[in-house]
This record gives C-alpha cells, structure tokens and sequence, in this order.
C-alpha cells in the first residue's frame, strides 16, 4: 500500500463501528495526557482528519501527515523540522504502519527538546486483536500493519534516550465489526485492567527526552545569613556559681572576633 493511500484507509476504518471504538478511548486518553504538556510547538504525526491535540494549551499545534488535511505534508522519516524543538510529539498508530519505524523514532528523538515528550499508540500483538490479524491479515487497515510488542519499542526507545513516563492498556473487546457485539462484550473493558492486563488491543505509551549532563541551575539567591561579627551578645540570668565565669569567657571570645 502506498504512502498516499494509508491515510485514506485508515480514514475509512476508524469511520466503522470498530474505528469508532478504538477513536473514542484514544481521543480520550490524548485529551487527558496532552492537557498537563506545556511548551511552544507541538505535532501530531497521522491521523491528520483527528484533532488529537485539541485539549493542549501550547499555543503551535500542528498535524503532520503525507497527505489529506494536515498542516505539514512530510515523510514521517525525514521531518521538516528543526532539531530540539517540539515539546509535545503524538505518533497515533504510526509504527506498526510503517516499513522504517526505527527511522521515524530517530526523528522524533532528534526534533524534540530535551525533557520533550512523545505520545505513542499502537495495535497489541499480544490480544485477541493479534490474533485476529494472524489468522486473517489481508490488505485491510489496520490488519495488514506489523503489530510491535510492547517490551521491543521500549528496548527501541531506551537506546534512543527515551525514558519510559507512563502507558495503559485499553480496548479489551473482541475485534467484532458490528456495534451490537461490540456492545454485548462491554463487560470485558471493565474488567480488562484487573483480569487479563496485558492483553489490551491498543497499548498507549508515553516517553520523555533525557540527555546526559543535564543539571537544572538554582537561582543565586541575594539574601544572606548576617556575619558573626555583627552579633552581640545577649546577657541572660545565671544560677550557677561557675555560669558567670563561663559567660565572661564567652564574651571575651565573641570580642576577640
């Protein structure tokens, strides 16, 4: 499938009772994570016809995309955009799709900040949507992708210095393409995280950009503590025949300063 033509696909899927499935628990999730990110510039690559930034406050929020409505049209692997500049980077189901993942995780590394972070979803291997896909691949979306497990794209991630910040599985119902079964099988959503908590169909992963040598400067703060030669010395009561003595001897010492 051409590069021009995974866009369209993937627009008529998520359009289906089982696209809207996965769309809603997705947007949902991206609304939460995306509205604690500050910083300036932030880019969603895919999926361009979703506004998955929509609850971010950054103030530049652009979607890339090889075509259709996106604000950049670029080859995810060779991104028009300056190095150690982008805050926030979302990859909605851009890995499993792609023939070069490793390359697009290089430029994600390369155009965020340091401390920046990336917001990835992808299709679980290992569920009954992995299945479905091994036993009936096709050329359909999202069937035919390369599904990743989940502890290889941390291993990807960690030689790139991307630090693990946070995932959740979701999605948990068979992949049944008609909304009534998609309804009937509710129940295992609920009781996905706490039953089988590795077998969501969609796994969301968030990381952060960490580069050595980085150290944060404290403020050289103006007020300092008075120098011992502007104290004096305070008389107090004594009780003690030998307090007085004593007292002498620590006046003396404080005058000698």
């Amino acid at each position: 499938m051409s590069g021009h033509e995974e866009p369209r696909k993937a627009g008529e899927w998520f359009a289906t009772p089982l696209g809207q499935y996965v769309l809603a628990r997705e947007q949902e999730y991206f609304d939460r994570v995306v509205a604690d990110r500050f910083g300036f510039n932030a880019f969603q690559l895919g999926l361009a016809q979703h506004d998955l930034l929509r609850a971010s406050r950054i103030p530049l929020r652009c979607r890339v995309d090889v075509a259709g409505a996106a604000g950049i049209r670029a080859d995810f692997r060779d991104l028009p955009v300056a190095s150690n500049c982008a805050d926030l980077i979302l990859l909605p189901h851009v890995l499993e799709f792609s023939d070069d993942p490793h390359q697009i995780l290089r430029e994600v590394a390369r155009v965020l900040l340091p401390e920046g972070h990336v917001v990835m979803t992808c299709f679980n291997p290992w569920s009954l949507w992995g299945a479905r896909r091994a036993f009936g691949r096709g050329d359909d979306y999202p069937w035919h992708g390369r599904f990743i497990n989940l502890p290889r794209l941390k291993d990807w991630l960690a030689l790139l210095g991307l630090e693990i910040d946070g995932g959740q599985m979701s999605c948990y119902v068979p992949p049944c393409r008609q909304q009534k079964w998609l309804s009937r099988f509710d129940f295992m959503d609920k009781a996905g995280d706490r039953w089988w908590p590795i077998a969501g169909g969609v796994y969301f992963l968030q990381a952060v950009k960490r580069v050595r040598g980085m150290r944060l400067i404290a403020p050289r703060w103006k007020g300092r503590l008075a120098s011992s030669e502007n104290l004096v010395a305070m008389p107090k009561k004594v009780r003690d025949e030998q307090e007085p003595l004593a007292a002498r001897r620590a006046s003396r010492t404080i005058g000698l300063r």
